[in-house]
């Protein structure tokens, strides 16, 4: 049963054509990569999905439920979460404390509440425990424990990619898209990343949709893989079926090449 569905999406800026007709379906608990070169409207995807932009034509589906059009917060009470093309944390912050802003859709305790925090009983207190021990459980996960009380700004560049992926799962997402993940990351970097991206999906249930321009990545995490060009869908279907498809070919690197993937 696909989470999350794509019709006919299309998204003009003045006269620019930035998404023409695109359509997608994700199944439940699969990874989905699209790639294309730089200004092929990825990203666009990216905003129309999550509530950024509103489409100029289209819908986007999730759980069967029309969510164009939505404000992005209430998109991701629903369930759908992100990481950005650029790093977005707080750089003065702690890792913890990046993290435990991504449980900020599961904290209930107001003011009021608040207020009692330091009293015996206190649900504040008590729901402060649950989401510690959720974001240790994140932290472990992802192998951030040498990163836990230090100043995201001091981390290294693809750690704090990490970072940024480990607060997108503290949302507990049902669906996870990911812009440019690997991006600035070293090989052992990218190849850690790799297994995450399998146990998010084994382990956590998560379906996942990634914009990834490393084609090794693409082809050995992805369930379907769909190609943009301009705006414009020129392929889709299994890593292997997209890896040769001559449209592809064209659209990266000319007439008569091969695309690399190692």
């Amino acid at each position: 049963m696909a989470i999350l569905e794509i019709k006919d999406l299309s998204m003009v800026f003045g006269g620019i054509t930035a998404l023409a007709d695109v359509s997608l379906s994700l199944e439940q608990g699969s990874i989905t990569a699209v790639i294309g070169p730089n200004g092929a409207g990825k990203t666009t995807l990216f905003n129309c999905i999550t509530g950024l932009y509103k489409p100029t034509r289209g819908q986007v589906l999730f759980k069967g439920q029309r969510i164009n059009g939505m404000k992005p917060y209430k998109i991701a009470a629903l369930g759908l979460g992100r990481t950005f093309q650029n790093i977005e944390l707080f750089s003065k912050m702690t890792t913890m404390d990046n993290l435990l802003l991504g449980r900020h859709l599961h904290m209930k305790s107001g003011i009021w509440s608040g207020s009692t925090f330091f009293r015996r009983g206190s649900k504040a207190a008590a729901e402060e425990i649950a989401h510690r021990q959720k974001v240790e459980e994140i932290i472990d996960f992802l192998d951030l424990q040498h990163a836990r009380d230090r100043f995201v700004g001091g981390l290294p560049y693809g750690t704090q990619k990490v970072v940024e992926l480990g607060r997108a799962l503290a949302m507990e997402p049902d669906v996870l898209l990911l812009d440019e993940p690997v991006a600035g990351m070293n090989m052992e970097e990218k190849q850690d990343l790799m297994i995450w991206l399998g146990d998010i999906k084994e382990e956590l249930g998560i379906t996942l949709l990634v914009i990834e321009h490393d084609m090794r990545l693409v082809m050995e995490v992805s369930d379907e893989v769909m190609v943009l060009n301009y705006g414009e869908p020129i392929a889709q279907g299994k890593p292997e079926e997209v890896q040769n498809h001559p449209e592809v070919l064209k659209a990266y690197l000319g007439e008569d090449s091969a695309l690399e993937v190692a």
